[in-house]
């Protein structure tokens, strides 16, 4: 495909994912890792460093853990500003802090570089299908730039307003996806030791008031074994509650229903399921209710 040049940072569980949709759509794209097999395994071509990505690209995407991994890929030695030059564009699809989002809109623009936050929902499998859900913050032109790259991996693609309010909606997202599933995953390892059928009360959950994500989309496939492996793991859902509980205090909003789900994910991490999947919060919940799993027969 004629036009943009197209480079990643960070080709990991979601950026190799992203990265091989774009390609299929026939863009020039190249990446970079800190890990360089995991650019590899998604089969794109490696650049030896940030500052050679940046130098050959004309839109540059972040799929990075948070904030404290985006900064120095934006303001260390050999990162993103020393390289970039202006007219280029910026897309920060990672789970950041919307206040250092703001400033690295701030430090690009000064070099005439747009900054778009990019916040993604959906998962691994959404990724994979190309049917994300993006939440962006920043320039209108800028993102009408870049939209025909982000639809190689998403089907909705939503305008929030100025930089950092993708990223604002995608804590705030990411806030009630971690509850339903905590939540969830509770009365789960209730209704097991109460002798439900767990695919019947699905189904009657599913038809009631107590319907969310969680038991839609994920226990469904837990109680047959299947955890759906290859999505954000524990210690990312910790990581973007935190985010979440920053946010909120910052904003002078209370939050009376963190606590619960950020210790929740914290029993996980602490138990050791914290590198598996989030879903896995459910076997940690288990454990600590006597052994509990939702399989039959385990």
């Amino acid at each position: 495909m004629a036009g943009e040049r197209i480079g990643i940072v960070g080709v990991g569980n979601m950026g190799g994912r992203i990265s091989r949709r774009i390609l299929a759509a026939g863009y020039d794209l190249a990446g970079f890792d800190r890990e360089p097999r995991r650019v590899e395994a998604a089969g794109v071509p490696a650049s030896a460093s940030v500052a050679e990505l940046v130098e050959r690209s004309d839109i540059v995407l972040f799929s990075l853990p948070d904030s404290t991994v985006v900064e120095p890929v934006v303001l260390g030695e050999g990162g993103v500003l020393a390289s970039a030059r202006a007219g280029q564009v910026v897309v920060d699809l990672s789970t950041a802090a919307p206040s250092s989002t703001v400033e690295l809109n701030r430090r690009l623009g000064e070099r005439g570089v747009d900054f778009v936050d990019a916040g993604i929902s959906g998962g691994a499998a959404a990724a994979e299908q190309g049917t994300l859900s993006i939440m962006a913050g920043g320039s209108e032109d800028a993102l009408e730039r870049v939209r025909p790259v982000l639809e190689t991996f998403s089907a909705r693609i939503y305008h929030m307003g100025a930089s950092g309010s993708g990223h604002t909606a995608k804590l705030l997202n990411n806030f009630l996806n971690g509850v339903s599933l905590a939540a969830t995953a509770e009365v789960m390892v209730a209704a097991r030791k109460a002798g439900l059928d767990l695919e019947r009360f699905l189904e009657v959950v599913n038809h009631s008031s107590g319907v969310n994500f969680a038991t839609l989309n994920r226990f469904p496939s837990i109680v047959r074994g299947d955890y759906l492996e290859g999505g954000l793991t524990g210690n990312l859902m910790l990581k973007d509650l935190l985010l979440y509980v920053d946010l909120v205090r910052a904003l002078g909003v209370p939050s009376l229903n963190a606590a619960g789900c950020v210790a929740t994910f914290g029993l996980a991490a602490a138990l050791g399921y914290g590198e598996q999947i989030s879903n896995r919060v459910v076997d940690a919940l288990g454990d600590v209710a006597g052994g509990v799993r939702l399989q039959e027969g385990v």
